[in-house]
């Protein structure tokens, strides 16, 4: 093996050695409770909204790394999964992601409707007054949540959906 060979090989396993030692940084996980982002001490996995209406995902936390694709939908709900330094991992309803500057997102809650003829009522009970009927793919601004249900705005219409229906909100989640 020539000596560009080797020090290409080389190369090859340091830069995996330190991105396996830098995935031990992105989350901290332990008995105590559940994972904590080690750069904003906030719950991982979370959920967030995308702030600007184009956001460019990389394949690693750097300007250097390859753009995979670009999300283009302001108040799209995506989940973070890990930090590293001004980057977030997350991903979509579809489970697709990548790494996205902080600035491009928000803390602004939405959530996207995910089954079909989604009821929104005006109280969170089964028989209550159906206020709209929303279709898949429709993204809301996400209010409060009880165990079941949750109170979205959409379209200038408010009310309560039930959080089966919904991607971008935990089941255990509740909000006040």
């Amino acid at each position: 093996m020539g000596a560009v060979a080797l020090w290409f090989r080389f190369f090859n396993i340091a830069a995996f050695a330190v991105m396996i030692g830098a995935g031990a940084m992105y989350a901290q996980q332990g008995d105590e409770g559940p994972a904590i982002g080690p750069e904003t001490n906030l719950p991982l996995p979370r959920y967030v909204s995308l702030r600007a209406s184009e956001a460019n995902v990389r394949r690693g936390p750097s300007l250097s790394h390859r753009i995979d694709w670009v999300f283009q939908r302001q108040s799209m709900p995506l989940q973070v999964i890990a930090e590293y330094g001004h980057w977030r991992r997350v991903i979509d309803r579809d489970g697709q992601g990548g790494w996205v500057h902080y600035r491009m997102l928000s803390g602004a809650r939405t959530v996207v409707i995910e089954e079909p003829e989604t009821v929104l009522r005006s109280r969170p009970e089964p028989g209550a007054l159906e206020n709209a009927m929303l279709e898949p793919g429709v993204v809301a601004r996400l209010g409060d949540c009880n165990p079941e249900w949750c109170q979205l705005t959409a379209g200038g219409y408010k009310g309560w959906a039930l959080k089966t229906a919904l991607w971008g909100v935990s089941n255990a989640e509740i909000r006040d």
